[in-house]
């Protein structure tokens, strides 16, 4: 989010990218939201502690309204023209003593954007699940084979596996899994040898 006067409002507006960005997170279960403060030096005065408490103070209404618990939600104030709190904390802005991250080691007061992206716990694959893949696209090779391209959501995908799609209920059998036409276990681009129905 812009720090600086004008752009913050604009960017918070009901049909705004940044809004509609934050619905999609939400909708697709992203658990963490950290939100960086860019230009803390354009404000007035520049690096100001008021401008920043003012954004974090609406956002944090914004974010709770949406579904998001502020115990997830991280504030990091930056200038990322001159590099303030990206790397290394910044003397420009001494009042900003960290944000509390729920970390492997339980709390951690993270003081730079890096800090932040370290300490986040990732999200556990969900293996032990059935398989799920969403389908982007499929396309049809020369040699007639179904190459489907697609995200592994949950489960596990391997070759020679029979797999069945919704709603039209027909199956196929798994014949490679590729990712960037690379061989691999579990992952994007399958091609299928045969379709039943």
């Amino acid at each position: 989010m812009p720090a600086s006067i004008g752009e913050f409002e604009a960017s918070l507006a009901k049909t705004s990218l940044p809004r509609q960005q934050i619905m999609l997170a939400y909708a697709m279960d992203v658990k963490h939201i950290i939100v960086v403060v860019n230009k803390m030096d354009t404000t007035e005065p520049p690096y100001s502690q008021l401008r920043f408490d003012e954004i974090k103070t609406e956002l944090l209404s914004y974010l709770n309204k949406t579904g998001y618990q502020p115990e997830n939600i991280s504030f990091i104030p930056v200038s990322s023209w001159h590099g303030d709190n990206l790397i290394e904390p910044s003397d420009n802005m001494p009042w900003f003593k960290g944000w509390p991250v729920n970390s492997k080691e339980n709390n951690v007061i993270c003081r730079t954007l890096l800090e932040v992206l370290d300490n986040i716990v990732l999200p556990k694959r969900p293996v032990d699940k059935p398989l799920r893949l969403s389908v982007a696209t499929v396309h049809k090779t020369r040699d007639t084979q179904t190459m489907i391209v697609g995200r592994v959501e949950t489960g596990i995908l391997k070759p020679n596996m029979i797999i069945r799609f919704a709603p039209s209920n027909l199956s196929a059998q798994v014949k490679s899994i590729q990712m960037y036409y690379e061989t691999l276990q579990g992952k994007i681009i399958i091609i299928l040898s045969q379709t039943y129905s």
